[in-house]
């Protein structure tokens, strides 16, 4: 039986050291939004995390011995909608907004996961995208909330 290394929140800037190897923690984007859960880094090393608030992909949660440990999010299915301006954005939010769907935004893209509902909301406005395989990322608090502010 492996010892579990209970995690409170990222770790402090003056464990982390970029020259340190890094290992990772892969879990799904579900996973990465909780607050408690158990995972188990490339090293095999299992850790526990109760957390005041999620960790992000990327985020360095544990630094020991030389290492530092990182979250890594899974990618997954999205759809990607290259933006050419101000129009064709909000045209795009729009279509998807209307379905209520969480969208990451880009710099040049929208991104949105992939769900046949968008699919053919975007086919149906003549709005092109590309299916792709990627970390996921929407803004925080996404979705629609009938006025309500949800952390």
């Amino acid at each position: 039986m492996t010892e579990l290394t209970i995690i409170r929140g990222p770790a402090r800037a003056d464990e982390i050291r970029e020259k340190f190897p890094r290992i990772l923690l892969t879990v799904n984007r579900a996973t990465l939004v909780k607050r408690r859960w158990r995972g188990v880094a490339g090293d095999g090393k299992e850790f526990g995390f109760d957390l005041d608030h999620p960790l992000a992909h990327g985020d360095c949660f544990y630094a020991d011995g030389g290492v530092r440990y990182v979250v890594e999010q899974t990618p997954e299915d999205v759809l990607e909608v290259r933006i050419a301006g101000a129009e064709a954005a909000a045209r795009t939010a729009w279509t998807l907004g209307n379905l209520h769907l969480v969208v990451q935004i880009l710099p040049d893209a929208i991104r949105v996961a992939d769900d046949p509902a968008a699919r053919k909301a975007l086919t149906d406005g003549g709005i092109s995208f590309q299916p792709a395989n990627r970390v996921f990322i929407p803004l925080a608090g996404g979705g629609h909330h009938h006025g309500h502010v949800h952390d």
